[in-house]
């Protein structure tokens, strides 16, 4: 008996041995084979889901804290169509509350695309509006009879973010705006595009909810900075607004810079939009150049170059403050009689006398005296024909014709020496002037004050374009100009301030003629004039009233200017004399 109880025990040890044996050569086999793969993948797709997460774009202030561009959250509105009750119901919600079609949405509900289980309705919405539905949802569900669904059961909510305004038109021409699909246009938005927005993130999210902790935060774009000063924008733009009223010019451009450092303070345009509603951009705007005219529309100067013309011959030993010349009323270069702005003669006049009286003809005088290419050789140091580098996207170069172009005459000598025949940009007047104004030293205009990574601030340092001319030329040219507005009476002067600065008027070309009926009326000026701490450029295009930059570009300047002060803080000479005194 024992021995038949051992036989069987014996061949039980063997059977499950055997099948012990057969489990493990399954296992090593599965786990060496392609199915293996298939397997392992399974569990790692149960497991874990792969997710691209996308920061949150940074955002922009101005120099003082104020919130320029920032977030909001809105919603998508959609539609699980296996779950869908009552279509009429959702249609009636939808277009009641969005304002939209009741047919069309019904129509959609009933019939929609084959193999589609869920359909997006509306996208955008302000969170207010699918609050509504939301709402109008859950009382819907709790009047239902026990165990059935209310009448909005379907409809879906995604909360996500989108650009917000705060300001609405303010600074729209700077800061640019993002559409829907998250890419920058114009200004800031643009130029600084992958810095707002960032850097998106693949990860592999847990299945399991209690896992969600193992999710990283995705860092935000950089927030950004400006040297813009929210309040002194406000104030350009209105007084813009008001003065193109006032003058009944076409277009307008007040910009205001601090010339010691390039930082811009304020760039008002007449033309700007709602950042909010991007989408109304084809009807505000005709083309991009449009959109932010200081820094992409060029335009003849006039006068207000005849400041670097100048610049350049006090610095070439050309001549001095002192240098005298007789003034005809008309002078003759490359064949072609330039005359003054005035058609008269104004006798004998020393520099001083070509920069109060804005003489066309002294300029053509220096400049033949000089030559071409000391001439030009100083307009390119100044910039011109170059960009400035500055940080908003769409900036134009401009054209400044060289001896050696093709449509270059030697009468463009003249009429380059007092801003005709020249293409230029606001911008870059600004920076070229600005070595006037800061010892001789060029600014590169810049919006951008700071960037916020981390939680850490880096500031941005000034940079500077080179020095064109010497401290010692530019503090002469400095004074003969706040000289010369006092002499004439400008209505540019600021009460309190002693400031310097140049007027100009440029004839429009008409249908291959230049007239003197449209123009550019412009004014550029600084102070105080003992230590510039603003720069300013106004610039009016065919004002009616009158064509004179003396009659409509300077009083608004010396408006702009006394608000300027203001708001910066300056005080007036006397104060900043005594202060100086006592240190």
């Amino acid at each position: 008996m024992r021995q038949q109880y051992a036989l069987r025990s014996q061949v039980l040890a063997g059977v499950m041995a055997f099948v012990a044996l057969a489990i493990i050569v399954q296992m090593t086999r599965i786990q060496n084979s392609v199915e293996a793969d298939v397997f392992r993948q399974q569990s790692e797709n149960y497991a874990y889901e792969l997710k691209t997460f996308y920061p949150n774009r940074g955002e922009i202030y101005d120099r003082n804290g104020r919130l320029l561009a920032g977030q909001t959250t809105v919603y998508e509105i959609g539609v699980d169509l296996r779950n869908v009750r009552d279509a009429h119901a959702i249609a009636f919600a939808i277009s009641r509350e969005l304002e939209m079609n009741y047919d069309e949405i019904l129509g959609v509900l009933n019939d929609p695309p084959e193999g589609i289980a869920y359909m997006v309705i509306a996208d955008f919405v302000e969170a207010q509006k699918a609050l509504n539905l939301q709402s109008l949802k859950k009382a819907l569900q709790d009047q239902a009879p026990s165990g059935s669904y209310g009448g909005l059961t379907g409809l879906q909510f995604n909360a996500h973010p989108q650009r917000s305004y705060p300001e609405n038109t303010l600074a729209s021409n700077i800061i640019g705006f993002v559409n829907r699909e998250g890419k920058g246009y114009f200004g800031v938005e643009e130029n600084y595009d992958n810095l707002l927005a960032g850097n998106s993130m693949q990860v592999l999210i847990p299945a399991d909810p209690n896992k969600a902790f193992e999710i990283p935060k995705v860092p935000d774009g950089t927030t950004l900075i400006l040297t813009i000063n929210r309040d002194l924008q406000a104030a350009a733009e209105k007084l813009l607004d008001e003065s193109l009223g006032e003058y009944g010019a076409r277009e307008g451009v007040i910009v205001i810079m601090d010339p010691r450092n390039g930082e811009l303070l304020a760039v008002a345009t007449s033309r700007r939009m709602d950042l909010n509603k991007f989408w109304n951009y084809n009807t505000i705007y005709d083309n991009a150049t449009d959109f932010n005219p200081p820094i992409s529309k060029t335009y003849e100067p006039g006068s207000v170059l005849k400041v670097l013309t100048m610049a350049a011959a006090l610095d070439s030993g050309t001549v001095t403050p002192n240098t005298t010349y007789l003034d005809t009323g008309s002078i003759l270069i490359g064949g072609v009689t330039i005359q003054n702005w005035d058609r008269n003669p104004w006798g004998v006049q020393n520099m001083l006398g070509c920069l109060q009286h804005s003489l066309n003809v002294c300029m053509v005088s220096i400049t033949s005296q000089m030559g071409a290419n000391t001439f030009y050789g100083y307009m390119d140091s100044f910039g011109f024909g170059h960009l400035s580098n500055v940080d908003l996207a769409g900036e134009s170069a401009g054209r400044l014709k060289v001896p050696g172009d093709s449509d270059w005459y030697p009468v463009d000598l003249g009429t380059n020496s007092f801003g005709q025949g020249v293409a230029v940009t606001p911008i870059q007047m600004l920076a070229a002037v600005s070595a006037v104004a800061n010892d001789g030293r060029m600014v590169t205009p810049h919006v951008l004050y700071a960037m916020v990574r981390d939680g850490r601030q880096y500031n941005v340092p000034p940079q500077y374009a080179g020095s064109p001319i010497s401290e010692a030329t530019a503090r002469t040219l400095n004074e003969m100009l706040a000289i010369s507005l006092e002499a004439e009476a400008s209505e540019a002067l600021v009460p309190g301030y002693r400031i310097a600065g140049k007027t100009g008027t440029a004839e429009i070309p008409v249908n291959g003629f230049y007239s003197s009926f449209e123009t550019n009326a412009s004014f550029i000026g600084w102070g105080p004039a003992d230590e510039p701490q603003f720069m300013i450029y106004v610039w009016l295009e065919k004002p009616t009233t009158s064509p004179w930059g003396s009659e409509t570009a300077a009083p608004v300047f010396s408006e702009m200017a006394q608000k300027t002060v203001i708001l910066l803080n300056i005080p007036p000479d006397n104060i900043r004399q005594q202060l100086r005194a006592l240190k």
